[in-house]
């Protein structure tokens, strides 16, 4: 007796900010997916504060790709909110103390840099907002804002049950078979399968460097009500209609501990006690693991023997401003034929960790 499979274009596994971003991508344009994820508390995508800033790091420079992922975020998320009818993305600027006369000096110079000035929206010389610690001044930044991931996810979910198919289940690698051009998972059929499952190893990509980073977050009760996100040692955002802000976020690569620390607890009151001038008292406190690389650049690409299995992984924290581009190279990519940059492709990792079953 012949068994008829449910036929679809893509099937993707996990439905984390990734996930989101590739199955909007693919009903974009008419695709037939089927999305398998079990929801996790714990998962990086769904704790996550959702912050993204065009300026980053200790040193303050302008993140990798910039001019290319922030138009695309902006416009990629202002079109989910369209077609599900709803909100989860919040523009917000975000303003960082400086904490001497040399690095307000610093920044005047840099403001006139055009490497800078699509992101720097003002530079302050004298205190600019109450209840924050900046004698100085600080940097405005423009093109900065954080998105609702919960929000954001429980909309995608809703938009995949109108026009594919989403099962919240354990997804097992033992049913899952490439045959001929595609895959076969059970009893459906795919010309693809696509693993957005973060620090979760599964067999055929086991092999990649997929490193679990943890990271905590906080929430206080506060009496800033400005709408801004101050960022120095920590960012704290805008408080939600309850007065609460986030405070975030620890990153810690020793610790394996599955669960949340007075340690990173204690650091986040200390750093965010430099920041604001009121008492930090901690009301909620989150955990979670986000998927990172060695080199820090997402991972995208097919398995070395089995074109039809695809992995998109590796976003790290920033996996907000990253996801909506490579979601749209990698969805080119599988459907031009548009090569991938060599700085994210799998193929960089292949030499070093990928041996082929004997």
């Amino acid at each position: 007796m012949n068994i008829v499979l449910e036929s679809f274009d893509y099937i993707i596994v996990g439905q984390g900010i990734a996930g989101s971003c590739l199955a909007i991508r693919l009903l974009d344009i008419g695709k037939r997916i089927l999305v398998i994820d079990q929801p996790e508390r714990n998962s990086s995508s769904r704790i996550a504060a959702g912050m993204f800033n065009p300026v980053t790091g200790q040193k303050m420079v302008r993140t990798w790709l910039a001019d290319e992922l922030f138009p695309t975020l902006h416009s990629f998320y202002r079109g989910v909110e369209q077609s599900t009818q709803s909100r989860c993305l919040y523009d917000v600027p975000l303003y960082r103390p400086f904490i001497s006369v040399e690095e307000q000096n610093e920044w005047m110079g840099r403001s006139v840099d055009p490497i800078y000035t699509n992101f720097i929206d003002q530079v302050f010389t004298s205190p600019n907002f109450a209840h924050v610690k900046n004698p100085y001044g600080g940097l405005l930044l423009k093109q900065c804002g954080y998105l609702d991931t919960r929000a954001f996810i429980s909309a995608v979910s809703g938009r995949i049950r109108r026009e594919g198919v989403l099962r919240h289940e354990h997804f097992d690698d033992a049913r899952l078979s490439p045959i001929g051009d595609g895959v076969q998972y059970g009893e459906v059929n795919a010309k693809r399968i696509i693993f957005c499952q973060g620090v979760h190893e599964n067999r055929w990509f086991d092999w990649l460097p997929v490193r679990p980073l943890k990271g905590e977050t906080i929430s206080i009760q506060s009496p800033f009500r400005e709408q801004v996100i101050l960022n120095r040692g920590v960012y704290i955002l805008p408080s939600d209609s309850a007065g609460r802000q986030r405070i975030g976020s620890t990153y810690n690569v020793q610790d394996k501990e599955a669960a949340i620390t007075l340690t990173a607890r204690m650091e986040l009151e200390e750093k965010a006690s430099g920041l604001v001038d009121f008492s930090i008292q901690t009301v909620d406190h989150q955990w979670g693991w986000r998927p990172t690389s060695p080199d820090r650049r997402p991972m995208l690409g097919a398995h070395p023997e089995q074109q039809s299995l695809i992995v998109f992984n590796g976003l790290g924290t920033k996996g907000i401003s990253l996801a909506p581009y490579f979601s749209l190279v990698l969805t080119r990519w599988m459907e031009n034929h548009k090569p991938l940059n060599k700085e994210v492709d799998i193929e960089r990792f292949k030499s070093l960790y990928w041996k082929s079953p004997k």
